[in-house]
């Protein structure tokens, strides 16, 4: 077993690496609906990512970092606010205190980090996407809250994705119709939806997104997790 990923609901992940490094991807555990479980059930961690300063994206993050001391990655002016404003310290945000941005690369315990494009809002910055390489090689791409766009595939090119994290809810990211167009852009081997049905707005299922999945790119396999539900890489 090379590590593992656990899906917490909307867009939050915990990814386990084979090393036993432990990443938070979008932590947003208070006020979830979907979250299996609370703060106070995390203990340790390595890494805390955020795509962008929404609520449902950055809502814990600092409360991780602050419990477990990690080190946070996110955008130049999101770090600053999260230290302006709450209480974070500049040690424990990724390069010496001042972010990273988009095209930018990092390694944080062995771990290879990439900052991507997506198309969204912020409340500071602009949003981003992770290409996150394990240890061991395996690699991860979370889009964030994005649409579609054209130069998925480049990143898909330079970086073989094991394991694509999509968003297919509708209303703030792609809709299943652009996710599943998205897996013929990326080419990644494995693809898990994300960023539906915690909200009524919200597409409820990932049926829609399975099913042209299939027919747009049946070479990926489409995995639907639970929000709870760990799967090994």
């Amino acid at each position: 077993m090379s590590g593992s990923i656990r899906w917490l609901g909307h867009a939050t992940f915990v990814v386990t690496s084979a090393r036993n490094k432990i990443i938070y991807i979008d932590p947003f555990i208070r006020d979830n609906p979907l979250c299996p479980i609370t703060v106070d059930n995390i203990n340790q961690a390595n890494i805390v990512l955020v795509t962008h300063d929404h609520f449902d994206h950055m809502a814990n993050a600092v409360d991780i970092v602050k419990k477990t001391g990690a080190t946070l990655v996110a955008q130049p002016e999101t770090s600053g606010r999260f230290i302006a404003e709450l209480g974070l310290h500049e040690e424990n945000v990724v390069n010496f205190g001042q972010g990273m941005n988009i095209g930018a690369t990092t390694v944080i315990d062995g771990i290879t980090i990439t900052m991507t494009q997506a198309f969204h809002s912020s409340q500071t910055a602009s949003n981003a996407g992770f290409i996150i390489k394990l240890e061991d090689g395996f690699t991860i791409y979370h889009a964030g809250d994005t649409g579609i766009f054209a130069t998925m595939k480049i990143l898909g090119e330079l970086y073989p994705i094991d394991l694509a994290l999509l968003p297919i809810g509708s209303v703030w990211t792609m809709d299943p119709v652009q996710a599943a167009k998205a897996l013929t852009l990326l080419n990644p081997k494995k693809a898990i939806p994300m960023h539906y049905k915690t909200f009524t707005v919200l597409e409820q299922s990932a049926d829609r997104f399975v099913a042209l999945a299939k027919k747009e790119a049946p070479g990926v396999e489409i995995v639907v997790l639970e929000p709870g539900q760990e799967i090994a890489l």
